[in-house]
């Protein structure tokens, strides 16, 4: 039989199975590159500002993304609770992505402007003050260290050179934008952008 064939031949097998993974790649992988949808920003999406981006940092930095998936499946259920699906557009300027694969807490693609500054430095500061349940740490010392603004302006041109839009004016203020901000205002603001172009553009 030819599976029998196949299967007693290594080497035959390895040059087949090479075979369909490229045609599968070629088929799923390569027309995305050419698709707007997913190469284009949506409509009204502008880089992080400098504190924005120091916030992303530290969101990075703590693990929030180890526990909180950015990524709004497309079903009734995700959607009634979260708000509008994700889309490629909202994240043409992230590296790395943040989608996440663990909800041990709530999706936050949406979470922008649903609470106030204030109640998201309470939760920050002692989640279960604000919701009892949760099992989340406590991030005390967020309000105690200050932003290291000095490498702030070399993280965004980094950024720039993979092709996300700052301006060298940006790029020039970027430290002054968040020199002497506590590290608790940084991650609040990247919070607070989270999900919001989307919203507004329905």
């Amino acid at each position: 039989m030819k599976h029998e064939v196949i299967e007693k031949n290594i080497g035959l097998m390895i040059v087949l199975i090479l075979v369909v993974i490229s045609g599968g790649f070629l088929a799923e992988v390569v027309p995305l590159f050419f698709s707007k949808d997913v190469n284009q920003p949506i409509k009204g999406l502008e880089p992080l500002t400098a504190l924005e981006f120091e916030g992303r940092d530290i969101y990075i930095r703590e693990g929030c993304h180890v526990c909180h998936t950015q990524m709004v499946r497309p079903f009734r259920a995700e959607t009634e609770r979260y708000g509008h699906y994700s889309v490629a557009g909202e994240f043409v300027y992230d590296h790395p992505f943040l989608w996440g694969s663990k909800r041990t807490g709530p999706d936050l693609a949406r979470v922008g402007g649903r609470y106030s500054d204030a109640w998201q430095r309470m939760h920050l500061y002692d989640p279960r003050s604000v919701v009892p349940e949760s099992i989340m740490p406590a991030y005390p010392w967020l309000f105690d260290r200050k932003i290291d603004h000095t490498r702030t302006a070399a993280k965004l041109e980094a950024y720039q050179t993979l092709g996300v839009p700052y301006t060298d004016e940006q790029i020039a203020n970027a430290a002054s934008e968040v020199e002497g901000k506590f590290e608790i205002e940084a991650l609040v603001a990247y919070l607070q952008q989270l999900g919001t172009v989307l919203s507004t553009n329905r």
